[in-house]
């Protein structure tokens, strides 16, 4: 099916968003993460709307152009969150405070949004997938315990660097494609992300995200001032062995933190950005996920 690309009102912002299958059938909202944009679940999209699904996935706070505040506090990750649920509510065409369910699905800073989202308000979701970022608290425990991890994380407090944006950008966006390759992301995939992030205000607002933790994606928050703790919706966790951000011990201990069903599918040989380098191969897991869970 084809994807459609719509302009979503939400609050005061508008997001990018691209649509695919029929209205009113279950929602699957995917959200991407750094540095990539809504066309990372190019592959996903028609193969949910194929398979009844409703699936969305939009530009999110700051890739968004008409979604992009001025201030470092606005995307405190507590803001980043309310916006999944304000941007679901949209697309089901339901009021704030309603508790119609929908399907989460994250990679990345997406995937850390997930965790918070399904940790903070389990009533609202049919089931949750998340790519490579593990449980926000297996990776606390990760960082604390393994200069492995440590290491993978560097790049955490780096972005904190307050000239990351002109690095990312000089010289033709040279560091941006050689950070994509390092992760074996294709150029012409890297290009369309360039896309979105390619001039200042758009760059910076995505390293923004981690500006505003501090470099610390395990922080407290304001709505967990003490963990996240357990996940109780049903979760897939799907890990690349050659992701070189995320290593086993994290991906590992995300179980110790899931009281729901909880499938881990490892994906031999692939590294971070599953869903550019082997195209569709999170299509059948997500699916076979998707459909073990009842749909309202």
């Amino acid at each position: 099916m084809d994807i459609d690309t719509q302009d979503l009102s939400v609050g005061p912002f508008e997001f990018e968003v691209d649509i695919a299958g029929p209205e009113g059938a279950p929602l699957v909202l995917f959200l991407h993460g750094f540095p990539q944009s809504k066309y990372a679940w190019r592959h996903e999209l028609p193969a949910l709307a194929k398979a009844g699904f409703r699936a969305a996935a939009p530009n999110q706070r700051g890739y968004s152009p008409g979604a992009r505040p001025a201030l470092l506090a606005d995307y405190e990750t507590d803001h980043l969150v309310e916006d999944v649920f304000a941007i679901a509510d949209a697309l089901m065409n339901i009021g704030a405070g309603k508790d119609a369910g929908f399907h989460l699905v994250g990679h990345d800073w997406g995937g850390n949004l997930a965790w918070q989202a399904a940790g903070r308000a389990p009533q609202r979701l049919l089931s949750l997938t998340v790519l490579s970022r593990p449980h926000p608290d297996a990776f606390a425990r990760a960082l604390a315990t393994s200069k492995d991890q440590a290491y993978r994380s560097r790049h955490h407090k780096a972005f904190l660097n307050p000239d990351t944006e002109d690095l990312l950008l000089e010289n033709e966006a040279r560091r941006f494609y050689r950070m994509l390759a390092s992760h074996n992301c294709p150029k012409d995939a890297a290009s369309v992300y360039l896309e979105t992030l390619g001039d200042k205000a758009a760059m910076g607002a995505a390293v923004n995200w981690y500006r505003a933790t501090g470099g610390n994606l395990t922080a407290q928050t304001a709505a967990n001032p003490g963990g996240l703790g357990p996940i109780t919706v049903p979760t897939l966790y799907i890990w690349g062995d050659e992701d070189s951000s995320v290593g086993p011990e994290a991906a590992q201990w995300t179980a110790d933190h899931v009281t729901a069903p909880y499938t881990f599918h490892r994906l031999d040989g692939v590294g971070h950005f599953i869903t550019d380098e082997v195209p569709g191969a999170i299509t059948e897991p997500l699916l076979r996920h998707l459909n073990s869970v009842p749909q309202s």
